[in-house]
């Protein structure tokens, strides 16, 4: 399973409470002995130890030796698919994310160095760590794109398997009104813009006529944005698009581009299978079920064609 360093951050902390007193290290082997090799990627019985030191720190339960072992493995596929696909991390990268996880925990980076040591993870092993969360982020990421609707009718079908029933949400058709402010202009001409945009907002009287409404005017177009569904409104507008009704606008607001406002053309209440998908999304990701899901996928896949040797 996966562990963002947000998800760490709980029981660590709980954990770096009590982290100065005295800290019963499991013995340290005199040399490095290969355990496992991963596509000729070598584990060594250190590494193991680190990351089991590092597993008693996040207080998890059960046998710590072979956990650190299949973590180690996953680390070592899912890098080596990082590289596969050119993601590369930067020093700079995990430095900033180290230095974010020590104050989460409210410690500076040199007090989080102590605790670690302490512990027997070292920082360097924690460090690779967080650059292997990055950069299998990443890869979650590219993968989630490649596989586009796939993933989600799994979690529909699953849904309805279940016993689920078919979510409904309102389908809006709207046009985007942009009045264009140079950004080397925005100080002179943006208080005139927004005063244009409020009276167009008052004409304003459905997409039908917007496009007359506008002419002659500079720098201002209309776009149709086409239909949206409700969990695709992006999140900027979405309680202005809520609050207004079929044939009005939005209120104006100052955007990058100008002023601009949304028009709303029509509404209607849809339960298609595109509505089913979008929701079964959303709620998977405020659980982070849909990421968990494709990770572990992901993981399989990468063991199934892996040489694992075990020593």
């Amino acid at each position: 399973m996966m562990l963002s360093l947000k998800r760490l951050t709980g029981p660590l902390a709980l954990a770096l409470a009590i982290a100065l007193a005295p800290i019963a290290l499991p013995p340290q082997a005199t040399a490095a002995e290969v355990k496992v090799v991963v596509n000729g990627t070598p584990i060594t019985n250190t590494d193991v130890q680190r990351r089991a030191a590092f597993i008693r720190l996040q207080q998890r339960r059960g046998n710590v030796t072979q956990m650190a072992t299949d973590e180690l493995v996953e680390q070592a596929l899912r890098m080596q698919e990082a590289k596969r696909l050119r993601i590369a991390i930067t020093d700079k990268q995990v430095e900033d994310a180290y230095a974010t996880f020590a104050r989460s925990n409210n410690m500076s980076a040199k007090q989080m160095d102590q605790i670690l040591a302490q512990a027997g993870v070292t920082k360097g092993h924690f460090r690779e760590y967080i650059r292997g969360q990055m950069a299998w982020g990443q890869a979650l990421g590219a993968r989630q794109r490649g596989l586009g609707n796939h993933a989600l009718n799994d979690a529909v079908r699953e849904m309805f398997k279940k016993g689920g029933t078919k979510p409904s949400a309102t389908e809006y058709v709207l046009e985007q009104i942009v009045l264009v402010v140079p950004e080397r202009d925005r100080r002179a001409l943006m208080g005139k813009r927004k005063r244009e945009a409020a009276e167009l907002r008052k004409r304003y009287a459905g997409c039908n006529n917007s496009k007359e409404m506008i002419r002659g005017m500079i720098d201002v177009t209309v776009r149709s944005l086409g239909r949206v569904l409700e969990p695709e409104l992006p999140p900027e507008w979405e309680k202005a698009v809520k609050a207004t009704k079929a044939g009005q606008a939005t209120a104006a607001i100052e955007t990058p581009r100008g002023v601009e406002f949304i028009g709303v053309c029509s509404t209607r209440v849809t339960d298609d299978d595109r509505v089913t998908e979008l929701m079964v999304m959303q709620e998977k990701a405020k659980t982070g079920d849909l990421a968990e899901d494709v990770s572990k996928k992901y993981t399989q896949e990468l063991r199934a064609r892996a040489r694992i040797v075990t020593n």
